[in-house]
């Protein structure tokens, strides 16, 4: 086992191990206590087929669901009885699993997660109960405006790439999965090299190491299927807009309009392409004094609401503009959102402007490791994703330094005020 310090900033002293069986394990000593351990796998949606949409958000599910050892459900009462945490999320690029525990309970709880993960029974039984829970979840997110108003709106930003499909997959695909291919989905994608363990809390650097290392070293070795079938393929970022592409829809159940506005942009795997998009989402959209905020909402009335992402997947990004207005409003909306982008590509940005979104960031840094599972989220998170611990770290002096004419550049890069996406869905 390979061991190398890493020394950042005062906040931050983590160290990154790397095991002869490919596993990777990130420890800090945080003088807080509570130890998180959270086990990020380089395994979501975007990987998945369409065929098979929705197996990685299925197979989150089933995790908990037993293994050999322990029995459906021993693990959250064993968790709770310490008045221990545990959930799980997936997202397009990677599933996380997490638990919270006091410290003197980590040496006992750690390595049942551990076990849950990573030798899940997937019985029949179970299998057909959850599917019903997640065709359920389904419906549920179907029946929501916002979540219905975003699937729209990443159908219309991608043609090609699996970030198009939302990450809970149709109903048609999740009624048809059977338990073998989850199995043998669970068994191809689950393995160390695309793991990473991270461990903060109020024990030392070294037992941390050591309970997770041992925990895993039990793990039984799953063999490889051969579901390479299975994988998507589809993996190259896809062009710019080059005109503006529209696409309409009525939604009986909404009081206002939607109103969406998406730009294709780099990902994480073009990571220092993002940096100048943060701050342009800062500038319009983040606060009340941002531009759009204040001009669209505050001054002109013309929308409830208006918020701005920069959405950096994997693969690639999406440069967000979402508002809510009057129908009668949606064109004078997306028209003065366009001047807005011109205006970037045209104007510098003042010092004072750029200044407030630098000393939110470098102040939601300071925020965003205050706690172990902060600051095991954010190691996870880049670790994983970028294989480099390093913009855990140095995110804020990237957004120091972009200045005036860099964030200039940027706009006429990337935002083309005459080529996006735009997403309307309007009440009946």
């Amino acid at each position: 086992m390979t061991s190398t310090l890493l020394q950042f900033p005062r906040l931050n002293a983590p160290k990154l191990h790397h095991l002869p069986n490919g596993l990777t394990i990130i420890a800090e000593q945080m003088p807080i206590e509570a130890v998180n351990l959270s086990l990020w796998i380089k395994v979501g949606s975007a990987i998945e087929t369409d065929a098979i949409n929705g197996m990685a958000h299925f197979l989150e599910h089933m995790i908990f669901k037993g293994t050999e050892r322990l029995a459906s459900g021993e693990f959250e009462r064993r968790i709770e009885e310490r008045g221990a945490v545990t959930n799980a999320a997936t997202s397009q690029d990677y599933t996380h699993y997490y638990i919270t525990t006091a410290p003197g309970d980590f040496a006992e709880l750690a390595p049942l997660q551990i076990d849950v993960v990573f030798n899940p029974s997937i019985p029949d039984d179970a299998f057909e109960r959850e599917r019903l829970v997640v065709l359920e979840e389904i419906k549920r997110s179907e029946d929501n405006p916002r979540r219905r108003t975003f699937r729209r709106a990443m159908e219309t930003a991608f043609d090609q790439l699996p970030y198009r499909r939302p990450v809970l997959g149709p109903e048609a695909v999740i009624t048809q999965l059977q338990p073998q291919q989850m199995r043998d989905f669970h068994s191809y994608w689950y393995q160390p090299l695309s793991i990473t363990a991270v461990a903060v809390g109020n024990l030392p650097e070294e037992e941390l190491v050591a309970t997770i290392a041992e925990a895993f070293a039990q793990v039984s070795n799953s063999q490889q299927s051969s579901v390479n079938s299975q994988q998507s393929t589809v993996n190259n970022p896809e062009p710019a807009f080059t005109e503006i592409v529209r696409r309409e829809f009525i939604d009986e159940s909404l009081q206002q309009a939607r109103l969406v506005m998406v730009w294709r942009v780099p990902g994480l795997n073009q990571l220092e392409q993002t940096y100048g998009l943060d701050v342009l989402a800062g500038i319009l959209g983040h606060g009340r004094t941002s531009r759009l905020v204040q001009d669209l909402r505050e001054e002109r009335g013309l929308v409830s609401s208006i918020s701005v992402s920069n959405m950096s997947n994997l693969l690639q990004g999406t440069f967000y503009i979402s508002a809510k207005c009057a129908v009668e409003n949606i064109q004078a909306v997306e028209d003065a959102i366009a001047q807005h982008i011109l205006r970037l590509q045209t104007e510098l940005i003042s010092e004072k402007e750029i200044e407030r979104v630098r000393r939110r960031v470098a102040n939601r840094f300071i925020f965003g490791n205050e706690t172990p599972s902060d600051r095991a989220g954010l190691y996870g998170y880049y670790q994983s994703l970028v294989g480099d611990l390093e913009p855990a770290f140095n995110y804020p002096d990237h957004i120091q330094a972009q200045n005036a004419t860099d964030l200039m550049q940027t706009a006429n890069q990337y935002l083309d005020p005459d080529a996006y996406g735009v997403v309307v869905m309007k009440p009946l």
